[in-house]
C-alpha cells in the first residue's frame, strides 16, 4: 500500500484557527448529508454525517474532530430533524469515537494510507456497535452499519483517502 508523510497540523481549543477549521467542517457535514438524503436511505447507507469528522481528526487533530464530532450531529438534528432525536446519543457517541481514533492513528502513524484509514473506520464502527447495542440493548439495530453501510465506510476509507492527500499536497 502506498503511504503519504503526513504533515499534523493539530489545533488546540485556544487557537481561533482550530474554530474556523471546525466551521468549515461541520458545515461540510451539514451539507454532505443533505445531498445523500435525496437517495432512498442515503444517510443509513453512506454515513455522510461522519465523512468531514474523519477529515477535521485527521488533518487537525482530535480537538477539532470533536467540536466537528459534537455540533455536526446536534446541528443536523436542529435543523433538519436528521438524525432524529432518538438516534442522536449512538451518532453523537460514534462521531467521537471517530474523532478519537482518527486523531490518535494521525498522531501515532504521521502519514495517511488505506490501511490506516481502514483500521479507523473499523475500529470505531466495532467499539460503535457495542456501545448502540448497549445504549439500545437490540444488536440487530446497532450492528446495522455493517449490514447496510458498506458503501457508507468505503466512502470514508477511500474518499476520506483522497481528500486528505489533496489537502495535505495542494
Amino acid at each position: 500500500m502506498k503511504t503519504t508523510p503526513l504533515t499534523l497540523h493539530s489545533l488546540n481549543y485556544r487557537e481561533l484557527k482550530a474554530y474556523l477549521a471546525a466551521t468549515v467542517l461541520v458545515a461540510g457535514n451539514i451539507v454532505f448529508p443533505q445531498l445523500f438524503h435525496l437517495i432512498p436511505n442515503g444517510g443509513i447507507t453512506f454515513l455522510p454525517i461522519y465523512f468531514f469528522t474523519l477529515i477535521a481528526a485527521y488533518k487537525y487533530g482530535w480537538r477539532v474532530g470533536l467540536l466537528t464530532a459534537i455540533f455536526s450531529p446536534v446541528l443536523n438534528c436542529a435543523l433538519f430533524g436528521m438524525p432524529s432525536l432518538a438516534l442522536l446519543p449512538a451518532i453523537l457517541m460514534k462521531s467521537m469515537l471517530l474523532a478519537g481514533v482518527a486523531g490518535l492513528a494521525a498522531n501515532y502513524f504521521k502519514r495517511i494510507s488505506i490501511a490506516i484509514l481502514f483500521g479507523v473506520v473499523l475500529a470505531y464502527q466495532t467499539i460503535g456497535t457495542l456501545g448502540e447495542w448497549a445504549l439500545t440493548g437490540n444488536f440487530f439495530t446497532a450492528s446495522q452499519d455493517f449490514r447496510i453501510a458498506i458503501p457508507g465506510m468505503l466512502l470514508q476509507i477511500f474518499g476520506g483517502f483522497a481528500l486528505l492527500r489533496y489537502i495535505i499536497y495542494k
